[in-house]
């Protein structure tokens, strides 16, 4: 019966599955990766995870806790020294499953386990997909901002426009004062010139001498 199977047992012992998982630890904090089943991939990620955290602390407390777990002294010296650094700015999450197929023989399903921050060909690929979504975002807010105008430009605008209407002003008003100055002119000759009515009575006047 499988009442109150809280985890996999893996076919195992409680020794001999705490030995293993052990020893897969260690394997995975020196090579950075191994090649092992889904079920014990799983049931290594929830072993492994705790210690990886405890090693952003580098104190004698830290090391005890973690060597009690790992008993090997080289892995205890990579994960504080190498791993512990590399790690420090992740909230979690520092393993990766990659899912290989079924293994020959019993058909298991396989795959890779490996430490994320240790493969440098998927992390230069995040690097690029990240900077590619900032320069998009960028040049369209750039877009934007230049099409919407600012304070600044409007008010610049205005200003050129008067400065370019100052001269055609200039030019109504030269062209008005012409006008008035033709008018008065016309009207002085007008007055010099006298009129038809004046050169008729004149006209009968002589006559009537």
């Amino acid at each position: 019966m499988r009442h109150g199977k809280k985890f996999n047992h893996l076919g195992r012992k409680t020794a001999h599955r705490s030995a293993m998982l052990s020893n897969m630890a260690s394997s995975l904090i020196i090579h950075k990766r191994i090649n092992t089943t889904v079920a014990k991939a799983k049931a290594l990620r929830k072993y492994i995870e705790p210690l990886l955290t405890k090693s952003k602390t580098d104190d004698t407390n830290s090391r005890r806790v973690v060597f009690s777990y790992l008993q090997d002294k080289e892995s205890v010296t990579e994960l504080f020294n190498t791993v512990a650094g590399k790690i420090a700015s992740r909230p979690g999450g520092y393993t990766r499953i990659i899912k290989t197929g079924a293994r020959l023989g019993d058909n298991a399903e396989m795959c890779m386990m490996e430490l994320v921050d240790f493969n440098e060909l998927l992390l230069g690929d995040e690097a690029a997909g990240k900077a590619k979504t900032r320069r998009s975002r960028r040049g369209g807010s750039s877009k934007a901002k230049a099409e919407t105008p600012t304070k600044a430009d409007v008010e610049e605008v205005i200003v050129a426009e008067e400065v370019v209407d100052a001269p055609k002003v200039e030019e109504a008003v030269a062209e008005e004062v012409v006008e008035e100055a033709t008018i008065e002119e016309v009207d002085a000759k007008a007055e010099d010139t006298p009129s038809d009515s004046e050169e008729k009575s004149n006209e009968d006047e002589e006559d009537k001498k």
